[in-house]
């Protein structure tokens, strides 16, 4: 059960708590087993504590800090972990049904048969994670960041296969065998600026619903040989590559790096009023798997024309390229 007092100190708000954790950094607080369920959380450094079998259900842990914590058989059943910090932390075996997790942190957390049912991971950071036997019926699984912070960043939509696309993009051996798996993955490329990426957000929720799995890989910085590679890889994991070239940055660079030997068909858009970038004409003229630039006025315009105009000719280039 918990120690008495670490409660008692817990219960007295986020002020007094959180100094008497600054003032004891090597103290471990024991709260294990006990019910602190709708308890408002918010912001509390819980970084190392013992929670094992805590009721913690309903409680607001918002943005609060969970590193390293024994989370093992607690109950976090609709609790609010929007924000939190949870890398390191064991939850094998957690109770997270119908949690909020949105823009939580589970680097190199231990999530072993923990159950994620029907809880938001919506853009959770997931590099790490050890993640067998999950519960994840129901759960929104958008916008799944699977690199560290030192690599660019790679979003996938499904917990469970997050490792297996990490593997994919940094082992050889594996990527081998997986043909298949590109007959499914559409690659998503274009500037990160926030006008910009709503249309790749667009893009790749259309996706979805037409049963692709769009991976969205952001390379809006300095060009670098391991971003090179990456965007390689990932290219030729794909079955297609939809790529907006508006407002181009880092794009001009790494397309030439990239479509040369790419033979993937390569989608360009480009936002009306726009003209193509002279590098990019050249790569059209050379390389047969770069398709007709489609031009769009909106988003609304877009998404309308996706299907006909830039999912159908990347499809067919593609059984193209299969027959050759």
């Amino acid at each position: 059960m918990a120690n008495p007092e670490h409660l008692a100190i817990l219960k007295q708000g986020v002020g007094v708590w959180n100094e008497w954790r600054k003032k004891n950094p090597k103290l471990v607080p024991d709260l294990t087993e006990t019910d602190l369920s709708k308890l408002d959380l918010h912001r509390y450094y819980l970084h190392g504590s013992r929670l094992n079998g805590t009721d913690l259900s309903g409680a607001n842990l918002s943005e609060a800090q969970l590193g390293w914590a024994d989370l093992s058989y607690a109950n976090l059943s609709r609790a609010d972990l929007r924000g939190a910090s949870l890398d390191e932390a064991d939850l094998v075996h957690t109770n997270l049904f119908a949690a909020n997790l949105d823009g939580a942190t589970l680097v190199f957390a231990c999530v072993v048969e923990a159950n994620f049912e029907k809880a938001n991971l919506s853009n959770c950071r997931i590099y790490g994670s050890s993640a067998w036997g999950l519960k994840l019926s129901g759960a929104i699984q958008t916008n799944l960041i699977i690199t560290s912070l030192t690599e660019p960043r790679i979003t996938v939509d499904d917990f469970e296969i997050a490792q297996f696309i990490y593997l994919l993009v940094n082992n050889e051996k594996i990527r081998d065998v997986i043909d298949t798996v590109a007959r499914k993955i559409v690659l998503i490329l274009g500037r990160f600026t926030p006008e910009r990426k709503v249309v790749l957000d667009a893009i790749r929720e259309e996706l979805r619903k037409r049963d692709y799995l769009p991976v969205l890989f952001d390379f809006d910085k300095p060009a670098t040989r391991d971003i090179t590679e990456t965007m390689r890889i990932l290219a030729h994991l794909s079955r297609f590559i939809i790529v907006d070239i508006s407002d181009p940055s880092s794009i001009p660079l790494e397309l030439q790096a990239v479509v040369p030997d790419l033979a993937v068909p390569v989608q360009p858009l480009l936002l009306s009023g726009q003209r193509e970038f002279s590098m990019f004409v050249d790569l059209r003229k050379k390389y047969h798997w770069v398709l007709a630039t489609h031009q769009y006025t909106d988003i609304g315009d877009l998404l309308a024309s996706l299907g006909d105009k830039v999912i159908a000719p990347a499809e067919q280039k593609a059984k193209e390229l299969e027959g050759r």
